[in-house]
């Protein structure tokens, strides 16, 4: 009973803090500066590492980039420079920790540590909307951006508990991206995307802090009916996503 009055008496907050959602949703939110401000990117020789580099070399941010490749690092880096800012590149194995604690020494010494003492920073981590609904066939894929989705997460609610709210987190969830990791994707949900959109939601939600950025939004209303909709009606919507792309699919027996 006591449990029961305890969720009537929190019935007010959420009203309160359901009303504020909403009304923020047409108030436009300010961009914080990041001029001067230390960025690292890993996988910043290609893709979106590279576009989101520019971006932030535009913004007159000082660049720290990691690759393991190391002509499209020294060719992203040197774009940076011709647009203005500080960068230095990097060849890294973000696989190998003895290789990023190696360069770390070089770049900031630490990273979320030296973050939380000063109570300052933004951690971005990149995942997918695969990192909210599964995709069949892409399981390997799907389990490693849960897992970036439940990093971001965790790491949020342990900056709130430790009262370190200086320190922002932004996870990036998109739909398939034009990158040529997946071949020839396509979903009723919309376009392929091209890089150069998601980096400029990307860029707008790290000014803005967004804790989650999904691109189109419409996802962020699939994964909440994810959580309400019954088991059989979902396999339903998910035939109707209509997702597909060319995969190799199958097992080789003995002797193949």
């Amino acid at each position: 009973m006591k449990f029961l009055l305890d969720q009537l008496l929190l019935l007010p907050l959420l009203i309160f803090f359901t009303l504020e959602s909403f009304l923020k949703l047409f108030i436009p939110k300010k961009r914080k500066s990041v001029a001067g401000e230390i960025v690292l990117i890993t996988g910043a020789g290609h893709g979106l590492g590279r576009l989101t580099a520019y971006e932030f070399a535009k913004l007159k941010c000082k660049l720290v980039l990691w690759d393991i490749n190391k002509h499209g690092i020294e060719e992203t880096a040197a774009e940076c420079r011709r647009l203005g800012a500080r960068a230095h590149a990097f060849v890294v194995d973000c696989s190998n920790r003895e290789d990023i604690y190696s360069t770390a020494k070089k770049t900031a010494k630490a990273f979320l540590p030296a973050m939380m003492n000063n109570n300052h920073g933004h951690i971005v981590t990149v995942a997918s909307a695969a990192g909210h609904t599964v995709v069949p066939f892409l399981l390997a894929y799907c389990s490693s951006k849960f897992a970036a989705v439940g990093f971001h997460r965790g790491l949020t609610e342990e900056l709130a508990a430790l009262k370190r709210t200086g320190v922002k987190t932004t996870c990036l969830c998109p739909n398939f991206i034009n990158t040529g990791f997946i071949k020839n994707p396509s979903t009723s949900l919309g376009p392929t995307l091209e890089p150069e959109e998601v980096v400029v939601k990307l860029i707008n939600g790290i000014l803005t802090e967004q804790k989650m950025i999904f691109v189109p939004s419409s996802i962020r209303f699939l994964t909440l009916l994810e959580r309400i909709f019954p088991e059989r009606f979902l396999a339903i919507l998910k035939r109707k996503m209509d997702i597909k792309f060319d995969a190799v699919i199958g097992y080789k027996t003995k002797g193949e």
